[in-house]
């Protein structure tokens, strides 16, 4: 497979197993709360709603683009899939997903709405740390922070707006709705009106597409980071395409480079800047040396790959130090512009990664979603969820998390929804109407999930590196 031996091959077919294993339980564990409002207000029967769901699962998978997927690769330190040998990379995805499932069941068997996307990026940050505490600067310079504060601030924030965009909509609704009908709990096994019933349905489809997009992008990035650790040579850089479309934006962005004026820089910077001129030599000559075939071999792929990672972040560095101030404003934007066009290569993903993805999410979400939506329908309030409380909670999570997608962030399902329902009861009767006991749950759940799966990871790498 892939021109692999036996062995690898095998190690490569169970590490796609994991994180199919881990999307199927994301599917059971988060997509439950998509579902919650619609069977709990009887809109739809459990099977149509699972279904429903589960299509528009697979169906946001495809529609989401990758920016979430190559938010998750990027979070492990470059170096760490690039230098490592493969049975360390082996040793390292293993040690991640283990880490991801252990904790998704654990919480989903206790039945508490915990976050699948805070568990993958702590399993992701604790692999990455004892990687960087390992290695040759045996320190924690090589963990991408920058990614990882943008993940925290994205997992923070948008429960904050769940929360309280919730609780205004409900407002919104009491002032201005006089059907009183809408602000009622389900009443035995009655459906609710047709056009309470479309407003309810609407919500579970649009969250379940927004769930595909956000969460499923996440089971994309495990799998292409599988591919690269394992196989580098074919899924290095996108073999789909000609690599010479690079070369012209390989040529801008040395051009930038060398305007840049040393002699104003600091050492650090200076010393960056020869690190991009060598690496983008590198790349120039790998294009030289093919040039008659105009065919880049697979082998040369890695040694690309690796030029690509680093003038990415050295750029970012060079950035964030402000050494790139010294450009004019149309040359800073054709350079970024121009990094940018260079990085389309290595982030992709290959159609049937997304397919596998798609269906595993779509399967899990038909499977083990009772114990979720009894605590989401009746355990966060003291009163039962009603029609209103349902939809408010269900359009404005989808509409979050689908903002938070646009811009390439890994958000919690769980997390949006679960503080969606609370601020909607909270719109009622205030604090008091809140499940002290389910919300403390729910709130220990959120602050062990980090550091418990950084551990458990960090410790599962430790202990695989001697496997593998």
């Amino acid at each position: 497979m892939f021109g692999l031996d036996i062995n690898l091959s095998i190690l490569l077919l169970v590490c796609i197993l994991c994180a199919c294993i881990f999307e199927f339980i994301n599917g059971f564990h988060d997509t439950a709360n998509a579902v919650a409002t619609v069977i709990y207000t009887k809109s739809l029967k459990p099977i149509q709603s699972v279904v429903l769901s589960g299509v528009m699962n697979s169906i946001g998978v495809f529609a989401g683009g990758i920016a979430v997927a190559m938010g998750i690769v990027n979070l492990l330190p470059p170096e760490s899939l690039v230098n490592m040998e493969v049975g360390q990379n082996i040793a390292l995805i293993l040690a991640l997903l283990f880490s991801a499932i252990i904790w998704n069941l654990g919480t989903w068997y206790l039945g508490i709405p915990a976050s699948s996307s805070h568990t993958l990026i702590g399993s992701i940050l604790g692999v990455g740390v004892v990687f960087s505490l390992t290695s040759a600067n045996g320190d924690l310079s090589g963990v991408n922070w920058a990614g990882a504060n943008k993940t925290g601030l994205s997992l923070l924030i948008s429960p904050l707006l769940g929360f309280g965009l919730t609780l205004f909509s409900m407002t919104l609704l009491r002032k201005f709705v006089k059907d009183p009908d809408i602000f009622k709990a389900p009443d035995g096994d009655q459906p609710p009106k047709f056009w309470i019933r479309a407003l309810l349905i609407t919500s579970c489809a649009g969250l379940s597409f927004t769930h595909g997009s956000n969460d499923g992008q996440k089971g994309v990035g495990l799998i292409m980071l599988i591919l690269i650790s394992i196989a580098p040579m074919k899924f290095a850089m996108d073999s789909n395409r000609n690599l010479y479309q690079m070369e012209a934006s390989t040529q801008t962005v040395l051009d930038k480079v060398i305007q840049l004026d040393n002699a104003k820089m600091n050492p650090i910077d200076r010393a960056i800047t020869e690190q991009i001129k060598a690496e983008l030599f590198d790349i120039r000559q790998v294009f030289d040396r093919n040039r008659t075939e105009k065919l880049i071999p697979e082998k040369e792929h890695l040694s690309l790959r690796k030029d690509i990672i680093f003038i990415g972040s050295h750029i970012k560095k060079l950035k964030s130090s402000g050494a790139l101030n010294l450009l004019s404003k149309e040359d800073f934007k054709k350079l970024d512009s121009s990094v940018k066009e260079m990085k389309t290569f290595t982030e992709y993903a290959p159609n049937w990664v997304i397919l596998i993805i798609s269906l595993s999410l779509g399967l899990g979400t038909m499977i083990g979603w009772k114990r979720i939506v009894v605590t989401i329908g009746e355990k966060i309030g003291k009163e039962n969820l009603t029609y209103a409380q349902g939809a408010s909670a269900g359009i404005l999570s989808a509409l979050t998390i689908g903002v938070a997608s646009y811009f390439g962030s890994p958000v919690s399902t769980t997390q949006v929804l679960s503080s969606g329902v609370a601020g909607s009861m909270v719109a009622n009767n205030g604090i008091k109407n809140l499940q002290g006991g389910t919300i403390r749950n729910i709130a220990i759940a959120w602050l062990l999930t980090l550091p418990v799966t950084m551990l458990l990871s960090g410790g599962l790498f430790m202990l695989f590196r001697f496997l593998f």
